[in-house]
């Protein structure tokens, strides 16, 4: 993903949220800082990223998540804050992983 220069600096004041990397290895996966942030980040700073984002931006690295970038009560506020379903719908399942037993 390509950042403005608006874009960057919110996420570069945003990178406290992947405490376990440098804050520049943070900048370098914009879309794993924004995910972080969508699922852990205050009101304040959810709404900064709101104002430099595009829902389709962020409706995009929620429909792209890894697992383990969400917790449920974030995934489905974000389903339903970005309007990708109806409020009387559930929410798709999470992303997790698969893992293969072949003998």
């Amino acid at each position: 993903m390509e950042l403005n220069i608006e874009q960057r600096e919110v996420l570069s004041g945003l990178t406290r949220y992947i405490w376990w990397k440098d804050p520049s290895h943070s900048l370098l996966n914009p879309e794993r800082l924004i995910a972080q942030v969508m699922d852990l980040g205050s009101l304040d700073d959810v709404r900064s990223l709101e104002s430099v984002f595009s829902g389709e931006i962020l409706r995009n690295v929620l429909q792209n998540a890894e697992p383990g970038w969400f917790r449920p009560k974030s995934w489905s506020f974000w389903h339903y804050r970005l309007k990708i379903i109806e409020l009387n719908k559930d929410p798709p399942e999470l992303p997790f992983r698969r893992y293969s037993a072949k003998l």
